[in-house]
């Protein structure tokens, strides 16, 4: 029982931050950032890079009608299931088409042999929303979900705690598509649309 009411507080305070930050919810809780993508009548579609391998200028693929980019300055490198830039320093976006409403992943900071390192990861939405915090391994999470506008790109920069040499990184990308059933009835609304017009 107090488990079930820590859990509802916390979830009040991420629909509370939502309000604040003009309709975007940021956390780094993945159960939170998935419950408030099921609650509000979505699913979450998981690309997990392991079917990239090698140099590329850019990488892209679809989630059900979105279609997303992966682009950096001097290209990226992917190699054992995770994406980082080429070159270091550069900043890694992601570009959606058509925008979405929610986007997360394990973003974080490699060196140049894929190592994951201690790092300042900034995560930064089109609309400026910016999420910026410490990161020490692969599987950091940071999510982002838009209650108002639709979420278009994501931009990742790191900066390394100690040193140089540091390359922002993805290992899975998440995003929120409709569910199944919400797509059918939407594909359905379309069709009787139409055929009211032309009748």
């Amino acid at each position: 029982m107090t488990s079930r009411f820590a859990f509802g507080a916390l979830a009040g305070a991420v629909v509370l931050a939502s309000a604040a930050s003009a309709g975007v919810t940021v956390t780094t809780n993945k159960v939170l950032w998935t419950y408030r993508v099921t609650s509000g009548g979505q699913t979450v579609a998981t690309e997990s890079m392991d079917s990239f391998s090698g140099f590329y200028n850019s990488i892209s693929g679809t989630f059900g009608n979105t279609y997303w980019t992966a682009t950096a300055d001097q290209g990226l490198i992917a190699t054992g299931g995770l994406v980082q830039t080429f070159a270091d320093a550069k900043t890694l976006v992601f570009t959606f088409a058509p925008g979405i409403r929610a986007v997360a992943g394990n973003i974080f900071a490699t060196d140049a042999t894929a190592t994951p390192i201690n790092s300042v990861v900034n995560v930064t939405l089109a609309d400026g929303t910016t999420y910026s915090g410490s990161s020490t391994r692969s599987t950091d999470f940071v999510g982002f979900y838009s209650s108002t506008a639709n979420i278009t790109s994501l931009s990742i920069t790191v900066q390394a705690l100690s040193g140089s040499g540091v390359r922002a990184s993805i290992d899975n990308l998440f995003v929120a598509v409709p569910a199944p059933g919400a797509a059918a009835l939407v594909g359905v609304a379309a069709l009787t649309s139409r055929r009211r017009r032309n009748d």
